[in-house]
């Protein structure tokens, strides 16, 4: 059968072994030949068949160093490698004869990338070759159809992690692509980003610690990106600049976020310096470590590039919060960032913290990345020591008391219940109890008139018995406030207040007793499970009574002593 006759890519379909290495050299010299003559010859239908018997030739061979790494053939590694090698240097040679035809090169970059990228992961000097005809083809065709050949591959089904460097091909080259296109870079952005992030967001969550050099090439790829964008931006000018900046920025969120998330060794070596990388795009996009604090960059990128066909490339940046929060607790984690940052980063915090409105919307800030389970507790664990700080020692707990706390109470629940996670789940004692102090911290911030309300929230909300316990001492501590801050109102006013009702607080703490010892589904409360809350809820009903019982003692004295000075 002739290497370059159509029948013979069928042949290549079937599954290959070891033993059949040495048969695909000869196959591809026949089918590069044949692809050579037939466009020379200017028959296309020839040249077509040629063309796809070159990629199946390599995919087979792909196919088979892949199982020979996995050992499901029993095959030789170094021999599927050499033989991986040795198919790259033939089509390198191909297309970087003198003499090759721009038809036949036009033709192979339609089909080859895939397999070219999966010969590429294999040891050796693949990678290098594999590289090499990929940057021929983004040099010597056009830069937009290789933009959209090059992220059709990326969108191939590649079993990870064993593609991971078939990936990192791509991008790279990717990369080389974005720079040589002279207009409508928006549009090219639009449809390459989705396909970067995907892969990034697949890699991260299935390659396991022996893959981890692998995400570590990965990533820095992925900035290559972020630097052929860059360059865009440089090129360009007014509302187009504008919108590739935020698109930049939104990108460079997604990435930190992303390896944040990675678990392998390799990785957090490096995360530091890969954060470092982005935000370097992110000073250069015009975001701030204000902006970043408070999540309001990340709003206006978002804004600005809202429009009803591109929602759906919006949600490709679905952690851009979470980058943002996590880009300025880096700074206290890493020493590359923390030197970067340096005085900006306390000039920021200052002005946080002395702005009430930008200090709660920093602390609702912090939830994306205390409730996610995707973020190591060393993350969390400064994310918590940040609210601390942004919370202060010397909070005001009454300087909103007559602003509506509403439009604010649902963010604010959800970082209650996101600081809760950590201080129930946390491995470390003393991790445990920094959330705790951060709980008490945050419910004190919430003007009074509506704490109760926050509070009532999370005790319905529990779902466990001892946390219930925790937020109901809290409950008795606020009613010990009040009935102090009352005692002390008394005092200034030369006893002259009535005093024969309780305080707000513990009426409404009644009812919260009343919630955990007459469950809402009926009979008494399940013991032992919820023995916790049950001697809470009856501690503090009695603190109530003892309250009770001595404001009507004060109010009896009080008319005695009223009665005497009258008979007097």
């Amino acid at each position: 059968m002739a290497a370059g006759d159509p029948s013979a890519a069928a042949t290549s379909d079937a599954p290959a072994t070891s033993s059949s290495a040495a048969s695909y050299p000869d196959r591809l010299r026949g089918a590069l030949a044949a692809l050579s003559q037939a466009c020379d010859s200017g028959v296309s239908d020839a040249s077509e068949a040629a063309t796809f018997t070159v990629s199946d030739v390599l995919a087979a061979a792909a196919a088979m160093s892949t199982e020979a790494d996995d050992g499901s053939d029993g095959g030789d590694v170094s021999a599927a490698a050499s033989v991986s090698e040795e198919l790259l240097r033939e089509v390198h040679n191909f297309l970087s004869c003198p003499s090759a035809n721009q038809m036949a090169t036009d033709a192979l970059s339609l089909v080859l990338p895939i397999p070219v990228a999966k010969l590429g992961a294999q040891t050796g000097g693949c990678g290098d070759i594999a590289a090499a005809i990929l940057k021929f083809f983004v040099t010597n065709c056009s830069p937009r159809d290789m933009l959209s050949i090059l992220c059709e591959a990326l969108d191939a089904p590649m079993e990870l992690p064993n593609f991971s460097s078939s990936f990192v091909l791509l991008l790279n080259a990717l990369a080389e692509v974005l720079t040589l296109i002279q207009r409508r870079h928006i549009e090219q952005v639009l449809v390459v980003l989705p396909a970067v992030l995907k892969v990034m967001c697949a890699t991260v969550s299935e390659c396991d610690e022996e893959h981890g050099k692998a995400v570590v090439d990965l990533f820095n790829a992925a900035h290559g990106i972020g630097n052929a964008i860059q360059e865009m931006c440089t090129a360009m000018v007014n509302k187009n600049k504008e919108d590739l900046c935020a698109i930049l920025g939104l990108y460079s969120l997604q990435n930190i976020a992303l390896v944040s998330r990675s678990r392998q060794q390799d990785i957090l070596c490096v995360c530091g310096s890969v954060v470092l990388q982005h935000f370097r795009f992110l000073k250069f996009s015009g975001f701030t470590y204000v902006g970043l604090l408070t999540g309001s960059d990340v709003t206006a990128a978002t804004n600005k590039l809202y429009k009803e066909d591109d929602a759906d490339f919006l949600e490709w940046f679905s952690f851009a919060m979470d980058g943002a929060m996590l880009t300025v607790v880096s700074a206290y984690m890493y020493d590359d960032m923390s030197k970067y940052a340096g005085e900006e980063l306390e000039l920021a915090l200052k002005e946080v913290q002395g702005n009430h409105m930008k200090k709660w919307e920093a602390i609702n800030m912090l939830k994306y990345v205390l409730s996610s389970i995707n973020y190591p507790w060393i993350i969390k664990s400064q994310g918590i020591n940040l609210l601390l700080s942004l919370a202060g020692e010397n909070h005001v707990q009454e300087i909103n008391n007559h602003v509506d706390f509403s439009s604010y109470a649902p963010r604010i629940f959800a970082t209650l219940k996101a600081i809760e996670s950590v201080m129930m789940a946390a491995p470390e004692a003393l991790m445990r109890k920094k959330a705790f102090a951060a709980l008490k911290k945050v419910i004190s911030m919430v003007p009074s008139s509506q704490r109760f309300d926050i509070l009532q929230a999370l005790v319905n909300n529990s779902m466990s018995s001892s946390l219930t316990a925790i937020l109901l001492d809290l409950v008795r501590e606020e009613i010990l406030r009040e009935t102090r801050q009352a005692e002390n109102d008394r005092v200034e006013s030369d006893g002259f207040q009535d005093h024969g009702e309780l305080p707000a607080w513990a009426s409404h703490a009644l009812e919260l007793v009343e919630l955990i010892l007459r469950p809402p589904q009926g009979g008494p409360p399940c013991l032992p499970d919820h023995g916790d809350q049950v001697i809470s809820a009856l501690n503090l009903l009695r603190f109530i009574l003892i309250i009770d019982s001595r404001d009507q003692e004060y109010c009896s004295r009080k008319r005695l002593c009223t009665r005497c000075t009258r008979s007097g």
